[in-house]
């Protein structure tokens, strides 16, 4: 039998992320040893990339805690700005104005919105748990307290009408909205300070307007931000003081998907919903690669941003793509060159939220489980509630428990500064 020169071996992708040698030719026996291929980006991490499938059952005996939860401008109150806005605004800002049988938010005499779940209600998933809602109860903190222990969800990050934007022209007039509105937030959250975590959305039409009111809300006691990847660029250089006062508080920065640069709408009834909902998670590659390759993030080594609702599927691809990417271009550039390879600024800064998703725990051993937070999205369809703790059961069925407890706990707890008992 021919032995093999080494010319012939390949490496060659196994399940989950494994890899092992092999020689092209069957008829060759190979004396070369297989070596344990680490998937390229990859850290040691606490808990380990593959983690053992000896267990079939799987036990949850800690508090979850859900990174991605909502409140929708049709689930707030009438009087979140009538009663909180500047008295040069209040007249022109946001108001509930009916109209025969249903509601709408108006702002400067513009439509905003649905005011209540009249248009969604078979979108809710209280009501498709056979809940009665008269659309503002995620707005009510003791009734979304009550929901959180009917799903066993112990604290909730939760975004607010920031997934489609305050749609308001006048930007003076957003940015006291936003002031507004961010707090309510705060008084929302004081109902339970250590479950409760509504995050302050920021104003994008100039630095300055966003770094005032990051910087009040950090004052406030607020635990993150968010602010909208699509209707800023975030790498511009006119941002960067943006990011210095960001680094500066300590508080995490997301970036939740939205309506994006997508071409098919939010239309509920249409096909269009559908195909909406299917390519959503995948609209933060844009902000990523360009908080990355702009360096940004290499800059700003403490800021930590979080892609909310981004999922997991594309991420182990896009960040190898990131470091393919990079040892091609980033030599050549000639307006900033990277230092660190994109999946390690990865790892070290950045944070991704995901749902259901049939495949993630098979995909989180490729990049480990240190970047990833589960999230429940309460109310929204997608929304595993009111039986979140038997789907996460069922999805990450026979991996270790220390594992599954840094996606659905530790990391959360960890990163917004909540107090873990148990």
């Amino acid at each position: 039998m021919r032995r093999c020169s080494g010319r012939s071996c390949r490496i060659e992708s196994g399940s989950r992320g494994r890899r092992s040698a092999r020689c092209a030719s069957s008829a060759m026996r190979c004396p070369h040893p297989r070596p344990r291929v680490r998937v390229q980006g990859s850290r040691p991490s606490r808990t380990p990339l593959v983690p053992s499938r000896r267990s079939t059952r799987m036990t949850i005996g800690w508090r979850l805690y859900s990174c991605d939860d909502h409140l929708d401008l049709w689930n707030l109150p009438r009087d979140v700005w009538e009663d909180r806005l500047p008295a040069r605004f209040r007249e022109r800002g946001p108001r509930v104005v009916e109209a025969g049988d249903r509601a709408w938010w108006t702002c400067d005499g513009a439509a905003m919105g649905p005011f209540g779940t009249s248009l969604i209600r078979d979108y809710s998933a209280i009501t498709r748990a056979g809940i009665e809602d008269d659309g503002l109860r995620a707005a009510r903190p003791a009734l979304r307290l009550q929901d959180m222990d009917r799903d066993g969800i112990f604290a909730s990050v939760i975004y607010g009408p920031n997934l489609f934007g305050l749609p308001i022209d006048d930007p003076e007039l957003k940015a006291a909205a936003l002031g507004a509105y961010n707090d309510w937030a705060l008084e929302f959250n004081r109902h339970d300070p250590e479950r409760l975590c509504v995050l302050p959305v920021l104003p994008t039409h100039a630095p300055e307007a966003a770094i005032a009111e990051l910087e009040r809300v950090a004052r406030l006691g607020h635990r993150g931000v968010v602010i909208s990847p699509f209707e800023f660029r975030c790498a511009d250089p006119d941002w960067e003081r943006f990011w210095d006062a960001a680094e500066a508080t300590g508080l995490p920065v997301s970036f939740h998907i939205g309506r994006g640069t997508s071409q098919v709408r939010v239309a509920p009834g249409s096909w269009e919903l559908a195909a909406f909902s299917a390519v959503g998670p995948m609209q933060l590659d844009e902000p990523l690669a360009m908080m990355v390759y702009s360096g940004v993030l290499e800059r700003h080594r403490r800021l930590r941003l979080v892609l909310a609702e981004s999922g997991i599927g594309w991420l182990p691809y896009f960040v190898h793509r990131m470091d393919a990417a990079a040892e091609k271009h980033v030599s050549k550039a000639r307006d900033y060159r990277l230092q660190a390879r994109p999946s390690e600024i990865f790892r070290r800064q950045v944070y991704a939220t995901f749902e259901e998703e049939p495949l993630g725990p098979e995909l989180l051993p490729l990049l480990g489980p240190d970047n990833f937070m589960w999230a429940s999205d309460y109310p929204h369809p997608d929304s595993t509630f009111p039986h979140s703790r038997e789907a996460i059961a069922r999805a990450f069925a026979g991996l270790d428990a220390a594992f599954v407890e840094q996606v659905t706990a530790t990391n959360c707890a960890r990163l917004y500064g909540f107090t873990r008992t148990a």
